[in-house]
């Protein structure tokens, strides 16, 4: 019987130590990007994401250790690598003077495509990204939006099997960048693996299948929502608006064993719990039983961003 095909991981990272002078900005990370994953790597400024994004974009020699594309390293064999990849920079990678079809003609023409197959892509892209109706535009025309999604669809003509987005939505309107979040979910059903960061929590929560998070310059964590959440033990809030005996019904509430801890800061009341649907409906058995009333109640479950506080000490865009 013959033994199961191994697939390479899209992306792997494999003990990465960069420094500037005598600072190392990375410290032995490791991590990987299987087919069809999408992950995405944050963390505060200064973390190393960048550096790391160079190295594996064959930008950077690092000092130790090695990045692999579909099995390809970067140091050692850095031309299939880069074959393999489509890199979406966060600075604007453009001819401005050209129009949209021209600038993914050029870029296609720079990977090798020529003919048929080239101007195929091109149109199959220019409708991805929403600019087939203004293709023969000059880009200098483009609002700043369309600029980010041009920029993303250059990184495409070529057919990469995997592709890096380095904060493609950084400055632009609620619009456009809900367009390159949609390209960017399409992309990844159809079985691109994507490393992608963000200064965007929100963006981080809604497409990531992973999550990798680098803190001065160290790997700190990496897993599923589900798993970052479970390893620092974070909680639910429960939230309740309680004008009226707010201090009789904290009392019945902290005397809940399911209750972590009762807080509250005028008219409002938190709760923090394990399982908010075990709790609610002891909690307003408790509002019952006094002459308390709740106006209204917000359920708050544990998310990246907790995470990231919780790990870090600092917000995202710190």
């Amino acid at each position: 019987m013959p033994a199961p095909e191994v697939t390479a991981p899209a992306i792997d990272v494999e003990g990465l130590v960069c420094r500037y002078g005598d600072t190392t900005v990375v410290d032995g990370v490791s991590f990987s990007v299987h087919p069809g994953e999408l992950v995405s790597l944050l963390g505060p400024n200064g973390a190393g994401k960048s550096t790391t994004i160079s190295v594996i974009c064959g930008l950077l020699a690092p000092v130790a250790g090695d990045a692999r594309i579909l099995g390809r390293s970067v140091l050692s064999d850095p031309l299939h690598a880069r074959a393999q990849l489509g890199i979406v920079p966060q600075d604007l990678a453009l001819y401005e003077d050209l129009s949209a079809r021209e600038n993914l003609t050029f870029w296609g023409r720079m990977a090798g495509l020529s003919g048929r197959r080239l101007q195929g892509r091109v149109d199959d892209v220019l409708a991805l990204i929403g600019l087939a109706d203004r293709s023969k535009d000059k880009v200098d025309t483009y609002s700043g939006g369309m600029k980010r999604r041009l920029n993303i669809g250059a990184a495409l003509v070529h057919e990469p099997r995997v592709i890096i987005m380095d904060e493609p939505t950084v400055g632009i309107d609620p619009q456009s960048r809900r367009h390159i979040l949609d390209s960017v979910k399409a992309l990844n059903r159809e079985g691109q693996a994507i490393l992608y960061t963000t200064h965007h929590m929100e963006e981080a929560e809604e497409l990531s299948d992973r999550v990798v998070i680098l803190d001065h310059g160290k790997l700190i964590a990496a897993g599923t929502r589900a798993e970052l959440v479970a390893q620092i033990g974070e909680k639910t809030r429960l939230r309740f608006v309680v004008p009226e005996a707010r201090d009789e019904v904290m009392r019945a509430w902290d005397a809940l064993d399911e209750v972590d801890s009762v807080t509250a800061h005028d008219d409002e009341v938190v709760l923090i719990v394990d399982d908010a649907d075990a709790v609610l409906p002891r909690a307003f058995d408790a509002v019952a039983a006094t002459c308390a009333r709740v106006s209204h109640v917000s359920i708050e479950p544990p998310d990246l961003e907790a995470v990231f506080l919780h790990l870090t000490g600092r917000g995202l865009r710190d």
